[in-house]
């Protein structure tokens, strides 16, 4: 149940997530945004010494708004096993994992975490909102959805010294916790739900509370900050991060089957990189399952995301992609110079066969500022490998003590 709005709500539009008087107080770019209705840091203080608070020490970013559902009953995983493309008999309680889900045909409607709660109870997180999509396809299941983004508060704790921020904040234990595991913690202020997650590529940690013990939560985190280097951080930090990790964003990289004016600009999973993520021989039936896999039988994808090392140092942002120059082979989704790879990386949505079985003599078409002219550069670009950034800590358990 939401909560009631307040008479005058009409003067502030958006929504202030539990934790915006912590981040109202830090802020001094004054630089918000919106995040799915609710007002978000963009840039606290500096975005540069954010990001490297992600990558040198630990960086503190509120996650409220990510909208997330609580998906519960008797017969909750075999729903979750029919709307998702992965095997969620698989998935142990405690555990997370990163999955899709699709239209009829084929074509993705979001992507985002499952959280295995209990045995019948789960959390499912995600960019875009779905609940009449949840609802339907729910329609002959023993289960119960309901939206909880107001109801849990949600921090990102991110970077090398997160593990031993956490320690010094009384979450004992916390060294155990393996990648993509999830654990309750019961502090002074509450419970608190800690995954070992994230959306940075790094070492981290995602934390669950109740609103009311949201003060006190980042309270606890921020006292212990001090001696782990801990900054706040808007989402600028935060998706150069992704991008060095080769995450995706919906509606970023890719348009939701949902939110798509045009057909041609719905993709399905093997079209967005998602591909590894579907289980073609688990027994349920997922929706999109026949077409995604007839996609495959017939090799009609028609589209492929993919990875770029662009040379230079400016970035190539929305830029389009050439193959010798002259063809248009795509768009770039996301671009950046990447402090930490040392290179000029994108993301790029590429029509097959470019980025598939062509990919040599790549080029991508740059307009860069200049004593206010806009030079247009022409620079070549090469498909590689994601992540562009994959620092071992990021798996190690139990991590170094930094």
């Amino acid at each position: 149940m939401r909560r009631p709005l307040p008479r005058d709500h009409f003067r502030k539009p958006l929504l202030e997530t539990p934790f915006h008087p912590r981040l109202a107080a830090l802020m001094q770019a004054e630089d918000w945004t919106n995040w799915g209705g609710y007002v978000s840091a963009r840039t606290i203080r500096d975005a540069e010494q954010e990001y490297f608070a992600i990558r040198n020490a630990a960086s503190l970013f509120d996650l409220t708004p990510m909208v997330k559902y609580r998906i519960a009953g008797p017969e909750a995983e075999a729903f979750l096993d029919r709307l998702t493309v992965r095997d969620v008999s698989k998935l142990a309680i405690g555990r997370v994992h990163y999955t899709c889900w699709c239209d009829d045909e084929g074509h993705v409607l979001d992507d985002g975490t499952l959280f295995r709660l209990a045995p019948t109870e789960f959390r499912l997180c995600c960019q875009e909102r779905h609940l009449n999509w949840l609802l339907d396809s729910a329609i002959g299941f023993a289960v119960e959805i309901a939206e909880e983004t107001e109801q849990v508060a949600a921090l990102a704790l991110q970077g090398p010294t997160s593990r031993a921020l956490l320690t010094r904040a009384g979450f004992d234990g916390i060294e155990t916790l393996k990648p993509f595991q999830i654990r309750d913690f019961h502090l002074d202020e509450g419970r608190v739900t800690v995954s070992r997650t994230g959306f940075t590529g790094d070492l981290g940690y995602e934390l669950f509370a109740e609103p009311e013990a949201a003060l006190e939560l980042w309270d606890r985190l921020w006292a212990a900050g001090p001696w782990h280097g801990l900054q706040a951080i808007g989402f600028a930090a935060l998706d150069l991060a992704r991008l060095e990790a080769g995450f995706i964003i919906a509606n970023s990289d890719f348009i939701t089957a949902e939110t798509a004016i045009r057909v041609d600009r719905r993709r399905t999973p093997d079209e967005i990189g998602l591909g590894w993520l579907v289980d073609g021989k688990k027994a349920a039936y997922w929706t999109g399952k026949r077409a995604v896999l007839a996609q495959r039988r017939d090799r009609s994808a028609r589209w492929c995301l993919v990875g770029l090392d662009i040379d230079g140092n400016v970035p190539a942002d929305h830029a389009i992609v050439y193959h010798k120059g002259k063809t248009e082979a795509g768009q770039i989704t996301a671009a950046a110079w990447s402090p930490s790879a040392k290179r000029n990386i994108a993301l790029a949505s590429l029509r097959r066969p470019y980025g598939d079985t062509v990919k040599d003599d790549l080029w991508v078409e740059i307009y860069a500022l200049r004593e206010l002219v806009y030079h247009k550069l022409m620079v070549r670009a090469r498909v590689v490998d994601r992540p562009f950034y994959d620092p071992p800590r990021r798996r190690a358990t139990p991590p170094a003590e930094t």
